[in-house]
């Protein structure tokens, strides 16, 4: 492998780690804040035993989320420093933003709410849940700002062969954003959803399968029936939310990505009408696609393109043609391209990543919200099956949100190749970057060795939150809120994160 490669897998692995923490927070985050804000309207324990069982968990992944955060940006500098020269005039603003959000209105709000709880009244600490969890998506928005700006620049004009901000509202309304963010939003929530559904099931399976809970009771199930429902509901809306904000999203790329969707059909000839391909059968990195085989739905794919069952979606090979045109067919002559210098420019993505990740994509997506509404069938009035299946299920699907996200990610990135900022087409000409362009003047030995060690501490990192959260979630409510002493049930309410100290 040469520098580009190994740049490459560096942040992609980095990258894919860190984003299974992001959505998880995200979701999660609000859906606390929801239980706490029932808790104070009500008064009912069981949100109560919520908000602290499932805060504790949020906090654990937080922290994980926010230490390997931190390294991402350090690798715009360390190996990506051609890049951020590129694009540094027009990421300093969405980011400092960011920066500002996480770490001063999360961090200060997520504090008071830790450490607040015996100290702050009740609508007052509720607040801070609630500013702490809003910031979060915020803070969600900025990055998707910048990375959508990657995708289809605006707001910005060329100087000195440069891209240079003329409109940081171009910019936070890029088109691109605004049809990524509620799409990433709701992935988000799916995993939120999956992840109450998969632990609350597994819990309400272990307090009675027996016909009631080790001690003879079964105090707890009202909340773990109380999150399995929460959670269900909240995965199905969320995954119709992906398909809507997906199709929406879709139809965007199929005008200012046009090879990306392209290559996400393995389309290689351009068809009028064009059919959407379910499944194939062969080799879909092959150029002229001759020996695939797809089960189609025909016209689909014309209809998700442009909106009607007749119109034409332009092929892979047609598509070169017309970037060769637009941005030439060598890469130019420059030492620091390497191997690539001088050499033809390949505008066709991985297509075997694209057109699978697209798919997995959507098929975890929809397991995700089947296995949902599985677990609401299976326990409604009151039932829970006694079989071993129901919680093992329950706990596999968790991974399904997670996995498609980040096949959403890979195929959104991926598909941008061999760009590292996209050309517009139908904005600012002229703005674009090859990836092989973007990387710092590294040796092979300086990029594998800070590859190696991110990846084996990313990997001890993971150890440490499974063995976290595997702990706390085994604990059930009794671990993060003891049994109510009569002598002592006033005061209980005021110390509910005690935990986190």
């Amino acid at each position: 492998m040469d520098v580009l490669d190994l740049a490459r897998w560096q942040f992609g692995i980095t990258t894919v780690y860190h984003f299974l923490m992001v959505p998880l927070t995200i979701g999660l985050s609000v859906l606390v804040a929801c239980m706490q804000t029932a808790w104070v309207r009500t008064g009912n324990r069981r949100y109560l035993a919520m908000t602290k069982f499932w805060g504790k968990l949020l906090l654990i992944n937080f922290a994980m989320g926010v230490v390997t955060g931190i390294v991402q940006e350090f690798q715009f500098g360390m190996a990506w420093s051609e890049y951020s020269r590129f694009v540094g005039d027009v990421f300093g603003a969405p980011l400092a933003m960011e920066g500002l959000i996480a770490f001063f209105v999360e961090s200060t709000f997520l504090g008071l709410w830790i450490f607040g709880w015996d100290r702050l009244s009740k609508r007052v600490h509720l607040a801070c849940v609630w500013a702490f969890s809003l910031a979060t998506v915020v803070s969600a928005y900025f990055i998707l700002a910048a990375n959508s700006w990657m995708q289809h620049p605006v707001g910005v004009e060329m100087v000195d062969g440069r891209p240079r901000l003329t409109s940081i509202w171009e910019v936070l309304g890029n088109s691109t954003v605004l049809a990524a963010f509620p799409h990433a939003v709701a992935g988000a929530f799916a995993v939120a959803g999956a992840f109450l559904v998969g632990i609350a099931a597994w819990h309400l399976w272990r307090s009675t399968k027996d016909g009631s809970a080790k001690d003879g009771s079964t105090k707890d199930s009202d909340v773990w029936r109380a999150s399995l429902r929460l959670g269900t509901l909240v995965g199905v809306v969320a995954f119709a939310g992906l398909a809507v904000s997906g199709d929406l999203q879709s139809r965007l790329m199929f005008e200012q990505q046009p090879m990306k969707m392209a290559s996400a059909e393995a389309l290689c000839h351009t068809e009028q009408p064009a059919g959407f391909s379910v499944f194939a059968v062969g080799d879909v990195s092959s150029p002229d696609c001759e020996n695939v085989k797809s089960i189609t739905v025909p016209a689909l794919l014309s209809f998700l393109a442009n909106g009607d069952l007749d119109s034409e979606v332009l092929g892979v090979n047609d598509l070169v043609e017309q970037y060769r045109e637009r941005y030439g067919e060598f890469y130019p002559v420059d030492e620091r391209l390497g191997e690539l210098s001088g050499q033809p420019i390949d505008y066709v993505p991985n297509l075997p990543v694209t057109y699978w990740g697209f798919r997995l994509m959507i098929g975890f997506g929809a397991i995700g919200a089947a296995v949902g509404v599985l677990a609401w069938w299976v326990t409604r009035r009151g039932r829970v099956p006694r079989t071993r299946w129901f919680p093992r299920l329950a706990l596999a699907a968790i991974a399904t949100p997670f996995l498609g996200n980040s096949f959403g990610w890979i195929f959104t990135e991926m598909g941008r190749q061999p760009f590292v900022v996209a050309p517009n087409p139908t904005g600012v000409d002229g703005v674009w970057m090859f990836t092989a362009q973007a990387v710092s003047g590294l040796t092979v030995g300086e990029v594998l060795g800070s590859l190696i060690a991110l990846t084996l501490v990313y990997g001890l990192l993971a150890v440490v939150e499974v063995v976290l959260i595997r702990r706390y979630v085994r604990g059930g409510v009794d671990a993060v809120l003891p049994p109510e002493d009569e002598s002592t049930k006033d005061d209980k309410d005021d110390d509910v994160l005690s935990f986190a100290y």
